[in-house]
């Protein structure tokens, strides 16, 4: 038996709390259809696409008085993309919908992601496994993996893995390429006319796969909790110390919502918003000038310390690196076919063949970089062929530069403050943490939720649970068709259906906040301390949901 700690003794009696039409009994589900939707954008390329499941109507639950027994089937699950608090109660709630559903309703978890049910590798999930796992982070139950489903072998395949288990459907619990994958599927389906369902889970603590519909993805509300309490945590040592610049890069692969979220919880003295930088069409260097605007003004004050908050996705985000890397993209497509390239004999050889490539412009914004940086942008790349921007010490670029330009007004007599700096990079740290009382709520009431829309016949459909500022019995449970998210991208120079990834709004409510601030957040040492997230306590303390949300919501 595996040894748990007392808070996971603790977290394994939680009983997660669900709006009040699922609360009264699956069998007593009615469905509400609403108006039929479109695409978001490219509505003809995307409806050409998916002919089945496009133009879909979106759905709501309430509940009769009436009970309706349906017959039993066998369900499918997979854990799709990178962990995210609170994938293990999106299982648990499927689990307990189905059977409570039909106590002869089978679920099946197909092992390390999307590859489990193109290999056939899976464990049927019973209750004594589903119990060890209830409100704990992490995705290790059935694993996790990053394969596309997208080739129509891979649909063969599949299907008839579901065939041998009688499996007629398939909840995927991912981010905005993992329910890309289930809308392609959902319409392989039925184009075949399979007789297989499938629904999505929206997960990913970047916060960009959201909606009117869908007011925050799993894992989000976590994880900014735990990166909030880091950076509160080194904003105490800063303000004890006094002597370092903290430049602390935050996980947000496109979006900045994370960095956006922990400023509001934790009000640093700088927050670099990747959106903002990229309305504005700031240059790496405007960039540089506005951290070392605040460097210098705090410095006249006597504040040689401060605290810097950088989107992981920054760097791509600047006009002239976005266009340098979408041409480097473009090129790294075809390298491995170059032969001066492959036949290089230094990294400084491979630097000079990549700049000779790329368009003039592009080239002399990639000659400029560090060593350091070139060497990043070459790193293996992500399963769309684009460069990990991920691996990008975005964090240690800035710092450099900051330091250069502080050098240079030295030597001018404008500066005469010390900068000693420290970099940081939370990610990993938040990816798999005990999921908060929200985020154990939320999800449980998507899995639950997720089993309603199979039990109605649906496919093609994300799971949807909303009015989430209010107390979990008056959210809102329901569907949106898949197709309804999503636009056209190019991925590997080719453009292909894809869910569109929500980027913060810098004319919305909550970046305005932030920008309400700044100004006096730069000057003053407004620092907040958030501590560590409470999951006993009054419901001001425990339940608490992200500054995000309640903006939005207001």
């Amino acid at each position: 038996m595996k040894e748990l700690s007392p808070l996971q003794k603790e977290r394994l009696k939680y009983n997660p709390k669900l709006p009040k039409c699922l609360s009264t009994g699956i069998n007593k589900l009615i469905i509400t259809k609403g108006e039929k939707t479109q695409s978001v954008a490219d509505q003809k390329e995307i409806s050409e696409l998916f002919k089945n499941s496009y133009g879909l109507p979106t759905v709501e639950f309430s509940t009769s008085d009436k009970e309706e027994l349906k017959s039993a089937r066998n369900i499918g699950v997979i854990l799709s993309g990178g962990q995210a608090p609170g994938g293990h109660n999106v299982i648990a709630g499927l689990f307990d919908a189905l059977k409570q559903a039909n106590p002869d309703n089978k679920l099946y978890g197909f092992l390390g992601g999307p590859s489990g049910i193109i290999d056939g590798k899976y464990i049927e999930l019973t209750e004594e496994i589903i119990n060890d796992y209830r409100n704990t982070g992490g995705f290790d139950i059935i694993g996790s993996g990053r394969t596309k489903l997208e080739t129509e072998e891979q649909f063969k395949k599949a299907w008839n893995v579901c065939q041998n288990l009688n499996i007629t459907g398939i909840v995927i619990i991912g981010g905005d390429d993992s329910n890309t994958n289930a809308a392609l599927l959902a319409e392989w389906f039925l184009e075949k006319n399979a007789g297989i369902q499938v629904i999505g889970c929206p997960k990913t603590i970047d916060g960009d796969l959201k909606n009117e519909q869908i007011e925050i993805s799993f894992g989000f509300d976590t994880a900014t909790k735990t990166y909030a309490e880091l950076v509160g945590n080194i904003q105490r040592d800063a303000n004890s110390a006094k002597k370092y610049w903290h430049f602390i890069k935050l996980m947000g692969r496109s979006a900045s919502h994370v960095a956006l979220e922990v400023a509001l919880q934790t009000h640093p003295n700088v927050t670099l918003i990747s959106e903002e930088v990229e309305s504005k069409e700031m240059s790496l260097a405007d960039v540089v000038t506005n951290i070392t605007k605040a460097v210098v003004a705090r410095s006249e004050a006597g504040k040689n310390f401060g605290i810097v908050l950088v989107p992981e996705g920054l760097i791509e985000f600047i006009p002239e690196i976005k266009s340098m890397i979408a041409n480097l993209n473009d090129v790294l497509a075809l390298i491995e076919d170059d032969t001066d390239y492959v036949n290089a004999k230094s990294e400084t050889e491979k630097y000079e063949i990549i700049q000779k490539r790329l368009e003039p412009q592009n080239g002399a914004v990639y000659s400029s970089l560090p060593n350091m940086i070139k060497s990043q942008l070459l790193m293996d790349r992500d399963p769309h062929g684009n460069v990990q921007v991920s691996r990008i010490d975005t964090e240690k670029l800035l710092i450099a530069m900051v330091k250069e330009r502080l050098d240079k007004m030295k030597e001018d007599g404008r500066y005469s403050g010390k900068f000693s700096d420290l970099a940081h990079f939370f990610g990993y740290e938040g990816r798999c943490a005990f999921p908060s009382n929200f985020d154990a709520d939320y999800c449980y009431s998507l899995g639950f939720n997720a089993f309603a829309l199979i039990n109605f016949g649906l496919t093609g459909y994300i799971s949807s649970v909303r009015n989430l500022t209010a107390p979990a019995k008056e959210w809102k449970a329901g569907g949106i068709p898949l197709t309804m998210m999503m636009n056209m991208e190019k991925r590997h120079g080719e453009f292909k259906p894809v869910i569109k990834k929500a980027l913060v709004e810098i004319d919305g409510p909550v970046f305005k906040y932030l920008q309400d601030h700044r100004e006096q957040w730069i000057m003053e040492d407004c620092y907040l301390f958030p501590g560590a997230i409470q999951y006993f306590g009054p419901t001001e303390v425990a339940d608490i949901t992200t500054q995000t949300l309640k903006l939005e919501q207001k």
